[in-house]
């Protein structure tokens, strides 16, 4: 099927069958459209397209800069341990342990290996983000915590793929020329844009927003970075501008989970092989394990050493255990690059999807904590009268 309208009209279809069952079964929507890509993948042979593609890839960006956007520079600030350890060791462990498993215990090459480890050590942004704002929960300091670090987390793997991998070259001079220019003039060209053209129906403040999203994604990928990168440091680098334009983030929230974020889970669905899958089963099964249990190592017990509630501690733990946008980015980068062949991608991609379901399924039917208890404790100090 060539026509594009019917092409979009079924994975619409699809993208809507999942927000029905999302909100009669309770399930994260990110993890019912993964698991309907799944079943439209192996059951029915949906395919996807160059720009299927290329709006997945916009979505998962604007995710991310929806996210990185979200962290409040005040969390930060005043839980800089937490956040900073714990997206650090989420990212060591899990990378080393990946490493070392796939190089000595499966007999992977050592460059085979290192796209093992750094597939494995991410923390999914889009799935941790969608299922913050579906709870609530990205309105809470826990939240935000949380979302910290993942960048924390997340900046560790791409990193690990930069040193690595990445062929050095003019464009990536570029890429980092113009992101030491516009990182920093970014919040007063969007508070100058706001102020100019803000509240008409022409959306220029929008449209600003994403013009930075577009350009330097595009210089990220000809330097041979990836684009969603940075969509993460513009959105930090925005978050105070957006803490005070609440709107704007309504609005970009919407054009993301409506239009955009189905096309992505729901590919991502689409790459698990159901043969490969079976005839892998056991080393999928001995990877995940290898993922869940160095996160949990890695990030558990620092939930006790800062003294998080149980409930929250092992929440936290999960959500840190997820895996998608960064680590499909990495297998596919391994593939194309001759680093891995086939079926070693379809094992890691295949790790990596179920790590965004399995940790996430747990969390949020078993773990999930009282959103309005924690936004009812931040209200507490400013509701209470200052003493003396």
């Amino acid at each position: 099927m060539n026509n594009p309208y019917m092409i979009a009209a079924v994975w619409m279809g699809l993208a809507f069958l999942a927000a029905v069952i999302a909100g009669r079964t309770g399930l994260a929507v990110a993890l019912v459209e993964i698991v309907i890509g799944i079943l439209a993948g192996n059951l029915f042979d949906v395919k996807t397209t160059t720009w299927i593609d290329f709006l997945a890839g916009f979505g998962s960006g604007l995710l991310t800069f929806l996210a990185g956007a979200e962290i409040d520079p005040s969390v930060i600030r005043n839980h800089w341990k937490q956040t900073l350890s714990i997206g650090f060791f989420s990212f060591l462990l899990p990378f080393i342990g990946s490493m070392i498993f796939a190089r000595w215990v499966v007999g992977w090459d050592m460059r085979a290996a290192e796209i093992a480890g750094i597939a494995l050590s991410t923390t999914s942004v889009a799935v941790v983000y969608a299922v913050m704002v579906e709870s609530g929960l990205n309105e809470t300091t826990l939240g935000k915590i949380i979302l910290a670090a993942c960048f924390v987390t997340d900046f560790g793997t791409v990193l690990a793929l930069g040193v690595l991998f990445v062929h050095y070259n003019w464009y990536l001079l570029a890429f980092i020329l113009s992101m030491a220019v516009i990182l920093p003039l970014a919040p007063r060209l969007v508070r100058w844009v706001i102020r100019a053209t803000g509240g008409r129906v022409s959306e220029a403040e929008t449209k600003f927003v994403l013009l930075i999203m577009f350009f330097l994604g595009g210089v990220a990928d000809a330097g041979g970075s990836e684009p969603i990168l940075p969509a993460y440091l513009v959105g930090m680098v925005l978050a105070g501008t957006f803490l005070r334009q609440r709107p704007l983030v309504a609005r970009l929230r919407s054009i993301a989970f409506t239009v955009l974020t189905p096309f992505y889970f729901i590919r991502a669905g689409t790459y698990v092989v159901a043969n490969a899958v079976l005839g892998g089963a056991g080393l999928i099964a001995l990877l995940l394990g290898v993922k869940l249990a160095t996160k949990y190592i890695g990030v558990r017990p620092l939930t006790a050493v800062f003294r998080m509630p149980t409930r929250e501690a092992t929440y936290t733990t999960l959500l840190m255990s997820t895996g998608l946008t960064f680590g499909t980015i990495s297998a596919l980068f391994g593939l194309t690059h001759g680093v891995i062949n086939r079926s070693q991608y379809t094992v890691l991609v295949t790790v990596v999807i179920l790590s965004a379901f399995v940790p996430t399924l747990l969390a949020q039917q078993f773990f999930k904590p009282n959103v309005q208890a924690h936004l009812d404790a931040q209200r507490e100090p400013a509701a209470r009268p200052p003493s003396g």
